[in-house]
């Protein structure tokens, strides 16, 4: 019987070990889940909404750093993003279920995305070394404007070098070290023209 059990516990051992399902263990607690809002995209909705008009969206793209990223030295009050790339949508309801759905199901295991056609409707430009961008040509209507800043600030810490004795006895021994922590704010924001030939002004933040 005793051998019998520790045969056993060896095939659970060697099967536990095995690098194929190791690695598909790996996988599936790695996987990340994906969602695509359940409702049809309008595509005539869409055109329709991005057709040429005489209003202009102006705005800049920047972000706040918070105040507690354990980092003594003063950082900028604000970040701009400096060619980056800013993508607007027009709201369609296929994409107001989208971004409620975000808000809902979005987390470190789940993606909410546009599918690839309603994507495909989005008006993309670049910020300019200000963070500065602008869309030309749009037509009154409620639209929602994104970009990605990618930043970092530079943090130290005190790492442990080793010991040593000296006339007062132990001493450890550090130095100072330097790193870069980064960082990936979404700036998002939905805006609306109400009426042909105006101009708004965007705080992308």
């Amino acid at each position: 019987m005793k051998f019998f059990c520790v045969f056993i516990w060896g095939c659970i051992l060697i099967m536990g070990c095995n690098p194929v399902d190791r690695a598909n263990r790996i996988a599936n607690k790695n996987k990340v889940n994906v969602i695509y809002p359940s409702g049809p995209f309008d595509s005539l909705q869409a055109k329709s909404a991005l057709a040429i008009g005489k209003s202009i969206i102006q705005g800049v793209a920047f972000t706040k750093p918070k105040t507690n990223l354990g980092y003594k030295a003063p950082l900028a009050k604000r970040i701009y993003g400096a060619n980056i790339r800013v993508v607007l949508y027009p709201v369609t309801p296929y994409f107001e279920e989208w971004y409620n759905l975000r808000n809902k199901k979005e987390g470190k295991k789940t993606r909410v995305y546009l599918s690839d056609a309603a994507a495909r409707y989005g008006l993309a430009t670049n910020t300019d070394e200000y963070g500065r961008f602008t869309f030309k040509q749009m037509r009154p209507g409620k639209y929602f404007i994104q970009a990605i800043l990618d930043w970092h600030h530079t943090t130290s810490a005190n790492v442990y070098q080793g010991s040593g004795y000296d006339g007062y006895g132990r001493t450890d021994y550090y130095t100072r070290q330097y790193y870069n922590v980064e960082h990936s704010d979404r700036l998002e924001k939905f805006i609306t023209i109400e009426s042909e030939g105006e101009t708004v002004k965007v705080s992308l933040k």
